[in-house]
């Protein structure tokens, strides 16, 4: 009888280790319930999205090197850098985000490289994702439309032809610093041009500098931040969701 008790015993205990649950109900989860969220359509935005430009004004954004107001132009429900105003940022900061950005190099094609429909978006004024036409334009890959700027190029080139909507849709997962200023955890960055996926997961190695190695200096949630790079790019559709 002894033996046939550690028997079932030693029999439950592998059946528990090896997973071997026969009742379905045993793996099902029913709380938390995920909320209800509307999902976009071409005129409508997710239900819990913060709206940061609807094509009607600025009131969300500000220059980025002071108070004062944004100075780029609104025509046809789109902004466009107004070059020399300086960049623009958010008056909100944010963490980690959803964010859903339209794009437009312009149709009259002036220069070439890194001068031809040149902005980008920054996320906490630190990581940049590159807005560029790379449209048959031939620029360092690291710094072409979608690249993570000088850290990693696009998996594919998405561009459309100059003049046409581009939309992008990014994932930033905000890295981590300790109370000692460490960094604890990275960030991350997964982006989508035009519906194609163009960076997956891709670890951020800290800022995206123009000259020299990426920094890593603690900081905080701060606010997303468009380039103004003397190029005529315009911008619509934009709308986070902070996760």
């Amino acid at each position: 009888m002894k033996n046939t008790l550690v028997i079932l015993i030693i029999c439950f205990t592998t059946s528990i280790i090896f997973g071997q649950i026969t009742d379905p109900v045993a793996t099902e989860v029913w709380e938390p319930v995920p909320r209800v969220v509307t999902s976009p359509s071409d005129k409508f935005v997710p239900s819990d999205a913060v709206v940061l430009f609807d094509g009607k004004d600025l009131s969300a954004w500000k220059s980025a090197k002071s108070d004062e107001k944004a100075k780029w132009k609104i025509k046809d429900d789109a902004m466009t850098v107004k070059p020399g105003t300086g960049d623009i940022e958010t008056k909100q900061s944010f963490g980690s985000i959803q964010l859903h950005i339209e794009w437009r190099s312009p149709k009259k094609v002036k220069s070439e490289g890194q001068g031809r429909g040149n902005s980008g978006v920054f996320f906490q004024k630190r990581y940049e994702v590159q807005v560029l036409d790379n449209y048959e334009n031939k620029t360092y890959p690291n710094g072409q439309a979608g690249s993570i700027y000088k850290q990693y190029m696009p998996l594919v080139n998405a561009c459309r032809a100059p003049g046409e909507w581009q939309s992008y849709d990014i994932i930033f997962m905000a890295p981590e610093f300790n109370a000692d200023g460490i960094r604890v955890r990275s960030g991350y960055l997964t982006v989508f041009h035009n519906g194609v996926l163009i960076q997956n997961h891709a670890e951020v190695q800290g800022t995206t500098e123009y000259i020299g190695l990426p920094k890593n200096i603690a900081h905080g949630d701060a606010p997303i931040m468009l380039q103004d790079h003397g190029n005529l790019v315009s911008y619509r559709n934009i709308w986070v969701r902070e996760l």
